[in-house]
């Protein structure tokens, strides 16, 4: 098991996220030794969708305006239709995931959530997967799609759907372990 101590993770959702996407690499990450916060755009909570339906809700512990890439390691993001296609139209949210691959910090995407990626522009030469109805999207934004299980580019983790977290969650510790090192942060 990879000792992530010390690391930070930021989760990016707002309501509509897929719940196990969000739920599962957030217990993965945190068993792993990490800190994980759930960014998004308003305090309060947001809303998983599970199942064709609304389900849980999640405490948010940071508002997208109070951080920076800078106080984080690695960027993890859950898919769900609404989830990615809310945040892909927020300024703030594609500057947030574009900081990221700006610093050599690890990104995680699954499902829909490289929906993100194609509007922050950051996809072209990338190997990547992603559920199967916007395998369109991310070739138009310049990736090289392919249907796996998970596949790893220059520390982008990308899925397809919720069948693929065991490899997915896998992937995603191991790439924050081994992600760009930065000073200790609080």
């Amino acid at each position: 098991m990879k000792d992530l101590n010390k690391k930070r993770v930021a989760i990016l959702a707002t309501n509509g996220f897929e719940e196990s996407e969000l739920r599962e690499p957030k217990k993965a990450l945190e068993e792993a030794g990490a800190h994980v916060d759930i960014v998004s755009l308003e305090s309060g909570t947001i809303k998983s969708w599970t199942d064709g339906n609304w389900g849980k809700t999640y405490t948010v512990d940071k508002t997208l305006d109070s951080v920076s890439q800078s106080d984080y390691n690695a960027l993890m993001l859950p898919g769900g239709v609404i989830n990615p296609d809310v945040l892909r139209t927020n300024k703030n949210a594609v500057n947030f995931v574009k900081s990221f691959f700006e610093n050599n910090k690890p990104v995680a995407a699954i499902c829909h959530a490289p929906w993100l990626l194609a509007e922050a522009d950051v996809l072209k030469g990338r190997k990547v997967t992603s559920y199967g109805s916007i395998k369109t999207d991310i070739m138009n934004a310049g990736a090289n799609w392919v249907d796996e299980e998970v596949v790893v580019d220059s520390g982008l983790v990308t899925s397809r759907s919720p069948k693929d977290l065991p490899a997915f969650n896998k992937k995603l510790v191991e790439e924050v372990y081994e992600g760009k090192h930065e000073a200790q942060m609080a």
